[in-house]
């Protein structure tokens, strides 16, 4: 067994109170890698089919990767899978911090968690071992209240917990570590809450070992060094995700409006460059890493504290809470980051599921009768943090919410879903489709909904594109830029070997802000070689490329399980409608005769039935995923 796996799962049965340690071959270790693929084998070994998301007999899920826990940047992340109660197909999300690393070091590479508990309970892990305790203390306290008293009982340790969002199974609910890092996505919060699983606490001194520590260490060193020299990471590093906000804006690609516009007259306000001025405290980081894009913020909104201790808004959160509402209030945007944390949420989400709400009162499908008393009108501040607060402890129009905004638009009816962003259930991140063709493809196709971190964006393989990009992209066999804007053959084969590239960044569990396909830290072949070198098997690119087509074969292969077919890889109406305002995308809009087209073009890259866009038997073989045809 390579020595930066410790070769153990931790198997949780919270209905019996049973805990049992499985020893996998390093083969199996070698062919999943880690993370969603490693998560993906037991929920498609051992989930019944019809089973409720949250119902017992859901399976969650948490895995780290071959290389967590070394000394390099990028690889302290955790992958959380189950049975999405937002869309009823394979839930995936991924989060950083130091609990990943931390899981490593108790003596578990991943755990399995079955069943529910008969009353809150948490999981704790020391050194090697793991027991049940109760939780009825815990329950239904914020993510930094629940930090603070479980230190002050075991010690320094690292929580994954859920807030009370996931104690009340809001679907929009996350995991949260470190009170302000979170598996966010896909409603993983809902499921751990629902099995009475308050925390998992983790605690060990066990480290992990490169099988060439040399090797890792100059990358680690260089990689360090070349942060500034790198085109997006100097950015990354000075303004975290925000830096992106002007660009965003500049191509027609910042969702403003509920994603009614492409640009937002008042970005500025809501940029990277503004939050350093203003309210930036310090940068923060995850296990080992140098970039330190996470950001630190201290400010206040309507006399409520803005506390350092939960963070600050990435690019994501200050768009679905900004432009999606048509809010440039930074100090807003700012206590409703704070406030996700607190409760649990998943910022995307719930930011894209508040400007759905407000689209709908403008448009006079809810009215104040409805929301009691809201004035859910776009650029309304005030409303929009007092609905977060709503959403995160279900009460008033927030227990609707709280069920996603493609279930409240069902509630709503009278055309509500005209107002949606959602592909499977999902609320769509704040990259747009209309400015990002191949972007849109990978939103409709994607297992787990509209993703921005399943391919690489349309820019970066467009004339113009810097050579830095296209040497790396060279090495997944992309040589030859596409016109701006166009959705060719090839464009769709861009997307599909980046995608495939990011699919193995979720399973061997790495950052994608540091490790991908052109424009990270670490570019395809310096990945590869960081692979070898922290496991000792002879990783190559081709592998690697792999190991993700494996991952999203087994997610398709889940959803098919699940009743999922060619129709739901499709986009939502709003998206084929042309967008308004003065930007560069405005009148741009979708065909569905284009995304039927792209379409076929994908599955055949893919190997998948056209028919039904689900994986051939022959390409499961392929795949070493043999067994899945039974």
């Amino acid at each position: 067994m390579a020595r930066s796996i410790n070769g153990k799962i931790l198997h949780v049965d919270l209905t019996s109170g049973a805990l049992t340690t499985e020893e996998p071959e390093e083969a199996f270790y070698r062919t999943y890698g880690g993370g969603s693929a490693m998560g993906l084998y037991y929920l498609l070994r051992d989930l019944p089919r019809g089973a409720d998301p949250l119902g017992p007999e859901n399976i969650l899920t948490l895995m780290t990767g071959p290389i967590t826990g070394l000394a390099v940047s990028g690889q302290s992340r955790i992958c959380a899978n189950a049975l999405s109660p937002l869309s009823g197909g394979i839930g995936d999300s991924q989060a950083g911090g130091f609990a990943p690393a931390a899981l490593k070091f108790a003596g578990f590479d991943g755990l399995v968690i079955k069943g529910a508990a008969k009353k809150p309970v948490y999981l704790f892990i020391a050194e090697g071992k793991a027991e049940l305790l109760d939780a009825g203390a815990l329950w239904g306290r914020s993510t930094a209240e629940v930090d603070k008293l479980l230190e002050e009982k075991h010690g320094k340790v690292e929580v994954m917990q859920v807030g009370q969002a996931g104690e009340k199974k809001v679907r929009l609910a996350a995991i949260m570590n470190m009170h302000n890092r979170a598996n966010g996505r896909t409603g993983m919060g809902a499921v751990m809450g629902s099995k009475l699983l308050k925390a998992v606490v983790v605690q060990g001194k066990f480290k992990p070992q490169a099988a060439d520590q040399k090797t890792v260490s100059r990358h680690h060193k260089d990689g360090t060094k070349n942060i500034d020299e790198i085109p997006d990471m100097k950015g990354l590093a000075l303004n975290g995700t925000a830096d992106v906000v002007p660009f965003q804006h500049s191509i027609g690609s910042l969702p403003a409006f509920n994603y009614n516009e492409g640009t937002f007259e008042k970005y500025v306000e809501i940029s990277g460059e503004r939050m350093r001025e203003t309210i930036l405290k310090e940068r923060d980081t995850c296990y080992a890493c140098t970039v330190r894009c996470k950001r630190v913020v201290e400010t206040e909104y309507q006399a409520e504290k803005v506390e350092p201790t939960y963070g600050g808004p990435e690019y994501e959160t200050l768009a679905t809470f900004g432009s999606y509402c048509g809010i440039a209030d930074l100090h807003a945007v700012a206590l409703a980051s704070q406030l996700c944390n607190a409760y649990g949420l998943d910022s995307i989400g719930t930011g894209a599921t508040i400007s759905f709400a407000m689209e709908c009162f403008e448009k006079g499908l809810i009215t104040t009768a409805d929301t009691g008393g809201l004035e859910l009108k776009f650029g309304n501040a005030d409303a929009m943090v007092e609905l977060v607060r709503q959403i995160g402890e279900r009460r008033g129009f927030g227990d609707l919410l709280a069920e996603g905004s493609a279930r409240a638009a069902k509630k709503i009816g009278k055309g509500a879903d005209e107002c949606l962003t959602t592909c499977k259930g999902t609320e769509a991140p704040a990259h747009m489709p209309q400015a990002k063709k191949s972007l849109g493809l990978i939103y409709a196709v994607n297992p787990f909904g509209a993703d921005h971190q399943s391919s690489e964006h349309d820019p970066l393989y467009e004339d113009g594109v810097g050579e830095f990009y296209l040497k790396r992209l060279a090495a997944l066999g992309l040589t030859t830029p596409q016109p701006p804007g166009s959705m060719t053959d090839e464009k769709i084969r861009y997307a599909w070997r980046t995608e495939c590239f990011y699919s193995a960044m979720d399973t061997y569990s790495l950052c994608q802000f540091v490790f991908g396909p052109s424009w990270e830290l670490y570019g395809p072949v310096e990945t590869a070689e960081i692979l070898a070198a922290g496991t000792g098997w002879d990783v190559t690119v081709e592998e690697i490329l792999e190991v993700g087509e494996r991952r999203l074969n087994m997610m398709r292969a889940f959803n098919a399980r699940h009743g999922f077919t060619r129709k739901d890889d499709t986009l939502p109406k709003k998206f084929f409608k042309p967008l308004q305002g003065t930007g560069p995308t405005a009148g741009v809009a979708w065909k569905e005769e284009e995304l039927e087209r792209v379409k076929d073009v994908y599955y055949r890259l893919a190997g998948w039935d056209a028919a039904t866009g689900n994986p051939s038997p022959k390409k499961l073989e392929a795949l070493k995923l043999g067994w899945l045809n039974g």
